[in-house]
Order: structure tokens, then C-alpha cells, then sequence
């Protein structure tokens, strides 16, 4: 992202795919990376993300569209290891509870708990419980 400078500011997910920060990778391709959500609202959520830096969904180009779609349906087809249910979405801006402004799409396994949101805190996760669940989800 830009700062009012002109100048881009830090962007964790950036220095993720460059190999600068850590994460529990699932899935890679050309265009498209994915890994588990430090804060995870459930076991196993994920985000999906394109490896070009973009803050929004609209400022993708044409020709990415199909990368990043085949990459959240593939990231599905391994969160349904987990679960059968689970919820894809996308936060734009900062009322929309966009935190991280690469965009993301997040693909949340669901359990017991029926609703799309959270009820309670989210807590980051364990390194055991990310290496469990990253074996769950890799490969095809």
C-alpha cells in the first residue's frame, strides 16, 4: 500500500511470499499463494492470495481473475479434508474489517458453531496445531 508519500509501506503478506516473514504455506502456484491465518476464527482458515501486491479486488487485472479463482477452489477442495462446510469471503477497506490491505480472501472451515462470525476472541496459532493442519491440507 501507499503512503501519502508515494512510497509503499510494509505489507506482511508481501514479505511472506518474498520468504522475509514466516507462514504455514498449504498451496503455491505462479500467481497465487496459500497459508493459514495466524488468528484463525476456526481449524484450518486460510488465505488465499495473490502474489502481485493489490489492496483490492477491483484492482486486479483481467488476466488474474482465473489464477486467484482457481486457487480459492483449490483451497476449498483441501479445507473440505476438514469440513464439508465452510465460508469463502473477501473484506475491502477498513469498515468492511479489512486488516491487512493485500487482498485476501479467507476460507473458513465450519464446525459445530453454525454463523459466519465469531463469538469469541481468536488467539493466534500454535506452531503444533499449524503443522497438524498444515499436514491435513497439503498437496493434492
Amino acid at each position: 500500500m501507499d503512503d501519502e508519500q508515494g512510497t509503499r509501506t510494509p505489507c506482511i503478506f508481501c514479505d511472506i511470499i518474498a520468504g522475509r516473514a514466516p507462514a504455514h504455506q498449504v498451496y503455491a502456484d505462479g500467481g497465487c499463494v496459500a497459508f493459514l491465518d495466524l488468528f484463525p476464527i476456526t481449524r484450518g482458515h486460510v488465505l488465499v492470495v495473490p502474489k502481485r501486491h493489490v489492496d483490492r479486488l477491483t484492482d486486479l487485472r483481467p488476466e488474474e481473475y482465473s489464477d486467484l479463482l482457481r486457487a480459492v477452489v483449490e483451497v476449498c477442495r483441501r479445507v473440505e479434508r476438514l469440513s464439508p462446510d465452510y465460508n469463502v469471503a473477501v473484506n475491502q477497506g477498513r469498515l468492511a474489517g479489512q486488516i491487512v490491505f493485500h487482498l485476501h480472501f479467507h476460507v473458513i472451515p465450519r464446525y459445530d458453531v453454525p454463523g459466519p462470525f465469531a463469538t469469541t476472541p481468536r488467539t493466534r496459532i500454535t506452531e503444533s496445531e499449524a503443522v497438524s493442519v498444515g499436514h491435513a491440507l497439503a498437496g493434492p
